[in-house]
């Protein structure tokens, strides 16, 4: 059975076979049978980590370390709520920084006052994803949205369908607006040049 590790662009934790580009770090979420408890972050420094780092391996959610959670790309780790990690990925937190600046109007921020405005702009105080709405013609490649009930990439001029296993359906993207998952604060970053990862299986 596989663990309950995989992040969709709604930020849920799930269990799904299906491997990703990217794993994270909110904490530890799991006990000592590797299973979830209520909480589903215990830090708000929610990060973006290489899946390899210095040959560094270790049993999946070991007791009393933090719980790695995997994601399809960096596109759907932001739409969850995370950002660059500064240690093992610091071309992509410098880059992410330097678009947060020019982003918010002002000098680059720290990381604690990133994940700060992060944690407000992604999460509800009932546990909710915050979720927004915006014209589809005013957003960026690398932003995620929800129609019909399913999270959609926007990328190159076309809506992709996410799924665990790579994307999907594409179709053009409709005038109107859309419920976007992808946090503001990201949003802005992404407006402002910054270009995450994406899956190989994306075609335009």
């Amino acid at each position: 059975m596989p663990l309950q590790n995989r992040v969709t662009p709604f930020g849920e934790i799930v269990a799904d076979p299906a491997r990703g580009l990217f794993m994270g770090n909110r904490g530890i979420l799991h006990d000592e049978t590797r299973q979830l408890g209520r909480s589903r972050w215990k830090h708000p420094n929610w990060i973006i980590c290489r899946l390899d780092y210095r040959g560094t391996k270790r049993p999946l959610m070991s007791p009393g370390a933090y719980t790695e959670l995997f994601f399809l790309d960096e596109a759907t780790a932001l739409a969850a709520g995370h950002r660059p990690c500064a240690l093992c990925r610091p071309d992509a937190f410098r880059q992410f920084v330097a678009a947060w600046g020019k982003g918010h109007g002002g000098e680059p921020p720290s990381a604690k006052a990133m994940d700060a405005a992060l944690h407000a702009a992604r999460v509800t105080r009932g546990r909710q994803q915050v979720r927004t709405r915006a014209a589809r013609a005013t957003l960026p490649d690398g932003v995620m949205i929800e129609q019909s009930g399913a999270p959609w990439l926007i990328w190159q001029g076309r809506r992709h369908l996410w799924r665990f296993e790579g994307y999907g359906d594409s179709a053009p993207l409709d005038e109107g607006e859309v419920t976007v998952l992808t946090p503001a604060p990201t949003l802005a970053v992404l407006h402002h040049g910054y270009a995450p990862v994406l899956h190989p299986t994306l075609r335009a």
